[in-house]
């Protein structure tokens, strides 16, 4: 699978404070009927966005929320714990985030996002704290630089496994990687009676 190459993404942000955000939270297991990725998005937190009638609900913090201006969420600590659904990065994807920041994502989230083009962004606990109590500031993510920017001239430093760093450097998961390299595969196995 390909998807836009990830460099540097500047955005304000969407923020939940609200710790221990799980994968049902995300995405709701009344919504994994399909295996595309297609329109999971208006499943993404339905729960918070939607009452039982599926009426906007307008004391939810996605209220007003601007998918084009705010790609980078800023949750609580412990974000994307519970199941291992891959639905739960596509739905934040199909939202239209491309970064999730936190001071703790759960690691089976984290490789789940990384396989498809969401970057997770673990940030010390000061800078978690200050970008909870800033709603809408903007960000900026530096992939290749492994920085995060923010309040003017604040930054601190994540961390990103290399090759899921390079993959989401290069738009692609890690199929899509080795089949960009079958020219070199081919060229070493000939090489190779």
């Amino acid at each position: 699978m390909s998807f836009e190459p990830f460099r540097t993404l500047t955005s304000k942000t969407l923020v939940l404070p609200a710790e221990n955000i799980d994968t049902d939270q995300i995405i709701a297991a009344r919504f994994l009927t399909t295996t595309s990725r297609d329109g999971l998005g208006k499943a993404a937190f339905y729960d918070w966005r939607f009452d039982e009638n599926g009426a906007p609900k307008n004391s939810s913090p996605f209220s007003g929320y601007d998918p084009a201006a705010q790609k980078i969420l800023v949750a609580g600590a412990n974000f994307g714990c519970g199941s291992s659904r891959e639905h739960a990065p596509w739905a934040l994807y199909d939202l239209g985030f491309r970064a999730v920041v936190s001071s703790d994502i759960a690691d089976i989230f984290t490789s789940n996002a990384l396989k498809n083009g969401l970057l997770p962004v673990e940030v010390d606990e000061q800078t978690h704290r200050t970008l909870l109590d800033a709603p809408g500031e903007e960000v900026s993510v530096d992939l290749e630089g492994q920085t995060l920017r923010f309040g003017g001239d604040r930054q601190a430093a994540f961390k990103v496994e290399p090759f899921a760093r390079r993959c989401l450097l290069d738009g692609v998961d890690p199929l899509g990687h080795l089949l960009n390299q079958v020219d070199a595969i081919e060229a070493y196995e000939s090489a190779r009676p």
